[in-house]
């Protein structure tokens, strides 16, 4: 049997309006020829799907049997071609967000909330776990969206500027460093280094100061959480490099000193990867917004 969708649409229709002919008007088609649509339908089916001798028109059992059929599949039907408009019309998407910036998260949540609000059909996530295997992840359709700040990777990624930042020095108000006016590498051969626990070729610290200048801290220790590395920091455990936008409230606070990285200061760009074809959607396009102007609110303190 050859079932096909005005099948279904044709049994539902004469069902709620009693008849052929105002059936026929719903469905936008002659009389005559709902009526040969039926009479193949019967054919296929080798059973009559109506008692025509019932005034209004009335569905026998294996008509009932095909309505709930129509009943259950029209509507899923119907709502998965609504969804596809959406997504046409950038209505709505998926956006799973994986990020190579453990510091960012405090900026994100706030870009997260803004965007919940414009972009309700958009389902929205944060996959921590491809934190170590972003890019690839992209590239697999496993994320849409990968917070770095190496804008290298495969081809068919494109890397969105976000913002710039300064990886800054923080140590307590006691450490030794406070003295000095900025931080080279060969300062902190003597500290003990509070850093997220990532790889150190995707730390600042190492990839701008110490690894070029082939020097290692006196020890490392690895941290989760902003809130615990800058809580050690006040007791002086150790030092840590965060972004200047974690230490904007710091910087007010007796307990610690921050201090730029080298003479000259460095500075480093964030970037939002994405997969070419979809760094134009209006609502990646919204986020990318987003997420600078929250940026400059954040740096700006």
């Amino acid at each position: 049997m050859h079932l096909e969708l005005r099948h279904l649409r044709t049994i539902k229709a004469i069902h709620d309006t009693g008849g052929l002919a105002r059936a026929a008007d719903i469905l936008n088609i002659t009389q005559s020829a709902l009526s040969h649509q039926i009479k193949g339908l019967e054919d296929q089916a080798g059973v009559e799907l109506f008692a025509r001798r019932t005034r209004p028109l009335r569905l026998s059992a294996a008509g009932l049997r095909m309505l709930r059929a129509a009943e259950r599949i029209l509507p899923e039907l119907d709502a998965l071609s609504e969804e596809f408009r959406a997504l046409r019309s950038g209505r709505s998407g998926r956006l799973f967000i994986a990020m190579e910036c453990h510091a960012c998260f405090d900026w994100l949540f706030p870009v997260l909330e803004q965007f919940r609000r414009a972009w309700p059909e958009v389902d929205v996530d944060i996959r921590a776990g491809l934190a170590f295997d972003a890019l690839p992840a992209l590239m697999r359709e496993e994320v849409d969206l990968v917070i770095s700040s190496d804008p290298d990777g495969p081809s068919g990624a494109v890397f969105n500027p976000l913002f710039d930042y300064s990886p800054t020095l923080v140590a307590a108000a006691s450490n030794p460093l406070a003295a000095r006016p900025w931080i080279e590498a060969e300062d902190l051969r003597d500290q003990v280094l509070i850093t997220y626990p990532v790889d150190r070729s995707r730390l600042d610290v190492f990839s701008t100061l110490l690894t070029p200048a082939r020097v290692e801290p006196r020890g490392l220790r690895q941290v989760e959480l902003t809130a615990v590395i800058l809580m050690l920091v006040a007791s002086d455990r150790g030092v840590a490099v965060l972004p200047d936008w974690v230490l904007r409230d710091v910087k007010r606070q007796s307990d610690y000193v921050t201090r730029r990285l080298t003479e000259r200061g460095v500075v480093k760009r964030m970037y939002a990867a994405t997969r070419e074809e979809d760094a134009t959607r209006p609502f990646m396009a919204h986020f990318l917004k987003l997420a600078r102007s929250e940026a400059v609110k954040l740096q700006r303190g």
